[in-house]
C-alpha cells in the first residue's frame, strides 16, 4: 500500500475535480434505482388495481412520461459529464506523473543507463504508467460510486422488505472471501507480465537500432529465434495471469448467479403465502441486477485495481532510482570561466568490484591551451573526458576548474561552459534548425545561420529540400557523417563555451568530410581551452601539451618533438602510425594535417 499512499500525492491537487465526479456519477448510478420501484408501482398501483382501464392508462401515461423525461433531459447531460470529468482528472494525473519521471530520467547518471535497456525505461513510463490510470477511475471514482449505489439501492430494499433485502445479501461473505484469496496471486502474476513485456519490448527496442547490423551479418533467422524466445516467456506469463482471471471471473460469476435464484425462490414462496405483493417481488428481481451488477464490477476491479498496482509498483520502483551526480548543497552558480583545467590525484572507476579506471592522474591545463590525450585503447582517455562535465564523479581526488572544484558548480552552471564534439553526435528527429538551436535555444536565426557558416554547414543545408526546415529523422539518418558532424559543430558554436571537448571528432570520417570538419574545428578552437582525444597522431603535433594515458595514469607528458625524442610510448604509437613512411616526422605531419593549435593562431 505503500506506492498507493505516493500515488495518492499525485492526485491530491485534483480532489475537488474527484469530487465533482462523484457527485455526478452518484445521479448517474442513482437515476436507474427507481426503475424497480417504478415497476412495484406499476404492478401493485396500476395492473393490480381495481381502478377504471382509462383512469389506469393516464396515470401510466404520466409516469411514464415521467420517467422519460429524468432518463433524457438528465441522465443524458449526467452521463457525459461524469465521463469527461473523470478521463479530464486520471489524464492529468498521468500527465504529472509522466513530467515527473522525464525530469527524473534527466537526473539519472550515465552509470544507470548502462545498466538499463531504453526500452524497459520507456515501458515504465508509457505502458505502466497508462496502467495506473486505473486506479483513478476505477478505484477512486467508480468503487466509490458502485458502493453508493449499493447502499442506496439496499435502503430502498429495507423500505420494501427487511427479510428479503437479508436473503439478498446471504452471499456477500463469499465475495470476500474469492477476493482476497485471487487477489494476491493476482498483483504478483500481473507484475511479472509487466516485466516479461518490458524485456521485450527492450529487446525489440534495441534490435530495431541494430537493423543495420543484423543484415550485414545475415542474423535475421537467429534473431527471429531470439525474439520467439523472449516473446514465449511474455506468453506463459500473460497467460498465467489470464488463467488467474478467468477462475477470479468463473468465482464470482457462479456466486453472483447464485442469489436471483435464491430470492427467486424465497420471493415465490412469500408471495404463495400471501407475506409478499407480486410488484414487491418484481421490484426485489429488479434490485437484484443493480445491486449484483455493481457488485460484479467491483469484483471485476479488483482484477484491473490488480494491474493498477502492480504497475504503480514498477513506476515507484524507477522513481527511486538513486541520483549518483548531484548539485550540493554549497553548489553555486559560475557566470565566467577562464578555462584552466586541473585533475589532482583523481581515481575513477565505475564499479566498486573493478579494477581502476583511472588511477592517481595529475596534470593541469592553462586557459586557453591546448591538450591532447592519446594512448591505447581502455588507457582512460574517455574516462577523463567525462569527469569535466560531471557526467560521472571522481572516487578520489578532485577535477577543479579556474581552482574550483567542480562538483562546487551547479550542474547546469558547469555545463554551459562546456562544449563537447564527439565521435558520434547524436542529431534527434525535427529540423535542421531545431537541432543546431539546442546550443542556444533564444538563439535568433540569424545567429543559428552564422553559426552553420563557421561550422562549414550552411552551404550543405541550403541544397536540402527545405533548407534549415528539412526534416532530418531520428538520429539524422537522412544525412551523412560528414555532415551530421557539421550540424554538431553549429550547435556547439551556437552555444560558444569557454572550455571545447574533442572526442575522436574527425577518426570516423571521410577525407574530404574530415577535411570540412578539421576547419571547423580549427576555428571553434581559437581563444579556447581545448581538450583533444585522438587516435591519429598526426592531427595533434601542435598541442600545447600531449598526454601519453594508459593504465590510467599518465604515462608521457610532453610536447611532440619532446616526446620523439624521449622515444617512448608515444613515439611507438606515432612510428606505428606512419610505417609507411608518408609521414615520417613532425614537419611532414604539420604540412599534411589541419592542426588545432594552427586554427588556434591563425
Amino acid at each position: 500500500m505503500g506506492s498507493m499512499r505516493r500515488y495518492l500525492r499525485f492526485v491530491k491537487p485534483y480532489w475537488k475535480e474527484i469530487c465533482l465526479t462523484m457527485a455526478i456519477g452518484i445521479l448517474k448510478f442513482g437515476i436507474p434505482l427507481l426503475l424497480p420501484l417504478l415497476l412495484k408501482y406499476v404492478v401493485d398501483h396500476l395492473l393490480l388495481s381495481s381502478m377504471a382501464a382509462h383512469e389506469k392508462l393516464q396515470k401510466l401515461a404520466w409516469v411514464i412520461g415521467g420517467a422519460f423525461l429524468l432518463f433524457t433531459v438528465v441522465r443524458i447531460p449526467v452521463e457525459y459529464y461524469r465521463q469527461y470529468f473523470a478521463q479530464w482528472t486520471a489524464s492529468k494525473i498521468l500527465f504529472d506523473i509522466r513530467n515527473r519521471l522525464f525530469d527524473h530520467i534527466q537526473r539519472l547518471s550515465l552509470k544507470f543507463y548502462q545498466n538499463q535497456k531504453v526500452g524497459q525505461i520507456i515501458s515504465r513510463v508509457i505502458n505502466d504508467v497508462e496502467q495506473t490510470k486505473e486506479f483513478v477511475v476505477t478505484g477512486m471514482m467508480n468503487i466509490w460510486l458502485d458502493l453508493s449505489t449499493l447502499l442506496i439501492a439496499v435502503s430502498m430494499m429495507i423500505w420494501i422488505d427487511p427479510f428479503m433485502t437479508a436473503v439478498s445479501l446471504a452471499i456477500f461473505p463469499l465475495y470476500a472471501v474469492s477476493v482476497k484469496y485471487f487477489f494476491q496471486n493476482m498483483r504478483r502474476y500481473t507484475k511479472e507480465r509487466s516485466q516479461a513485456l518490458a524485456e521485450l519490448q527492450g529487446h525489440l527496442h534495441e534490435r530495431i537500432q541494430g537493423i543495420s547490423v543484423i543484415r550485414a551479418f545475415h542474423l535475421e533467422r537467429e534473431e527471429q529465434e531470439q525474439f520467439e524466445k523472449r516473446n514465449a516467456y511474455y506468453l506463459d506469463k500473460a497467460l498465467l495471469q489470464t488463467r488467474w482471471i478467468a477462475k477470479t471471473f468463473a468465482a464470482i460469476n457462479t456466486i453472483t448467479d447464485l442469489a436471483p435464484i435464491i430470492v427467486i425462490g424465497t420471493s415465490a414462496y412469500l408471495v404463495i403465502e400471501h407475506k409478499l405483493t407480486i410488484g414487491a417481488l418484481t421490484a426485489f428481481y429488479g434490485y437484484m441486477g443493480l445491486i449484483y451488477n455493481p457488485i460484479r464490477r467491483l469484483v471485476n476491479s479488483s482484477t484491473t485495481l490488480t494491474q493498477a498496482f502492480a504497475s504503480m509498483d514498477r513506476v515507484f520502483e524507477f522513481m527511486d532510482e538513486t541520483y549518483d551526480i548531484f548539485d550540493l548543497p554549497q553548489a553555486r552558480e559560475i557566470p565566467a570561466v577562464k578555462g584552466k583545467i586541473e585533475f589532482e590525484n583523481v581515481r575513477f572507476r565505475y564499479h566498486d568490484d573493478q579494477d581502476w579506471i583511472l588511477d592517481g592522474v595529475n596534470f593541469s591545463v592553462a586557459a586557453g591551451q591546448t591538450v591532447a590525450l592519446v594512448g591505447p585503447s581502455g588507457g582512460g582517455k574517455s574516462s577523463i573526458i567525462s569527469l569535466i562535465p560531471r557526467f560521472y564523479d571522481v572516487i578520489e581526488g578532485q577535477v577543479k576548474i579556474d581552482g574550483i572544484d567542480v562538483k562546487d558548480f551547479t550542474m547546469r552552471s558547469l555545463r554551459s561552459h562546456i562544449g563537447m564534439v564527439l565521435q558520434e553526435n547524436i542529431l534527434f528527429s525535427g529540423s535542421v534548425e531545431e537541432n543546431i538551436r539546442m546550443g542556444k535555444v533564444t538563439a535568433t536565426k540569424e545567429e543559428i545561420i552564422e553559426a552553420a557558416k563557421a561550422a562549414n554547414a550552411h552551404e550543405f543545408i541550403m541544397e536540402l529540400p527545405d533548407g534549415y526546415e528539412t526534416e532530418i529523422g531520428e538520429r539524422g539518418v537522412k544525412l551523412s557523417g560528414g555532415q551530421k558532424q557539421r550540424i554538431a559543430l553549429a550547435r556547439v558554436f551556437l552555444k560558444d563555451p569557454e572550455i571545447l571537448i574533442l572526442d575522436e571528432a574527425t577518426s570516423a570520417l571521410d577525407l574530404q568530410s574530415e577535411h570540412l570538419v578539421q576547419e571547423s574545428l580549427n576555428r571553434l578552437a581559437k581563444n579556447r581551452t581545448t581538450i583533444v582525444v585522438a587516435h591519429r597522431l598526426s592531427t595533434i603535433t601542435h598541442a600545447d601539451q600531449i598526454l601519453v594515458i594508459e593504465h590510467g595514469r599518465v604515462a608521457e607528458q610532453g610536447i611532440h618533438e619532446e616526446l620523439l625524442r624521449k622515444n617512448g610510448l608515444y613515439a611507438d604509437l606515432f612510428n606505428v602510425q606512419n610505417l609507411d613512411g608518408t609521414v615520417n616526422d613532425p614537419q611532414t605531419a604539420n604540412r599534411d594535417s589541419h592542426h588545432l593549435m594552427e586554427g588556434k593562431h591563425a
